[in-house]
């Protein structure tokens, strides 16, 4: 079983960094494989709603997104770290997620995602259930831990000192590979999704 986190941080090894780290400790720790994915720096355009992925599979702007996309049929779960701006996610993971849940619906249904969020002092409530928004309308089942998946501090070094978030992350961690090894113990016995109904689409005018 394997797990991909995303670093939405422009910040290749800060506190975002620092979190997913300890989360992938624990699931290493557990027998659950990792692999960590940069967004880093380059622009990230937002999506523009022109249905050409609905056509081919993939968004014509062929970028990290699609990269992204074409990798996560290899994994069994999720997780996506970002650090905290202006009381939201970043800018980079916000159109990242817009475009690859818009198109990418089928490598994500029934996988279990969790969110986790770093920050100096405030605003992280908000970014991560803005993150976790994504998930529920994707049918995926949302990992939590023993209080909200945030963790606090300006660089990664002070995000060390914070024993109670590293302690969050460990148990994100540790619940992801329960929930991943529940699902797998089903399918062993032939307990497996349910298939959704198409999809039913209205806008409330009469």
């Amino acid at each position: 079983m394997k797990v991909i986190l995303v670093n939405g941080s422009p910040h290749e090894r800060g506190c975002t960094y620092t979190g997913l780290c300890e989360v992938a400790k624990s699931l290493n720790d557990n027998g659950i494989e990792t692999e960590i994915f940069q967004l880093g720096t380059d622009a990230i355009a937002g999506c523009i709603g022109c249905g050409a992925c609905k056509k081919t599979g993939k968004c014509f702007r062929n970028d990290i997104v699609n990269e992204f996309v074409e990798k996560a049929s290899e994994f069994d779960g999720f997780i996506f770290g970002s650090p905290v701006h202006f009381a939201a996610a970043s800018g980079a993971i916000t159109a990242f997620m817009d475009r690859a849940f818009y198109f990418g619906t089928p490598h994500f249904i029934n996988k279990p995602a969790a969110a986790i969020i770093s920050c100096r002092r405030g605003g992280a409530s908000a970014a991560l259930d803005q993150l976790n928004k994504y998930f529920t309308i994707r049918c995926m089942p949302v990992v939590s831990s023993n209080y909200w998946n945030m963790i606090h501090g300006s660089n990664a070094q002070e995000a060390l000192k914070d024993e109670e978030g590293m302690q969050t992350m460990r148990i994100l961690g540790n619940n992801m590979s329960w929930m991943l090894k529940c699902i797998e113990a089903g399918k062993n016995v032939g307990v497996n999704p349910i298939a959704l109904e198409p999809k039913i689409a209205t806008n409330y005018i009469r």
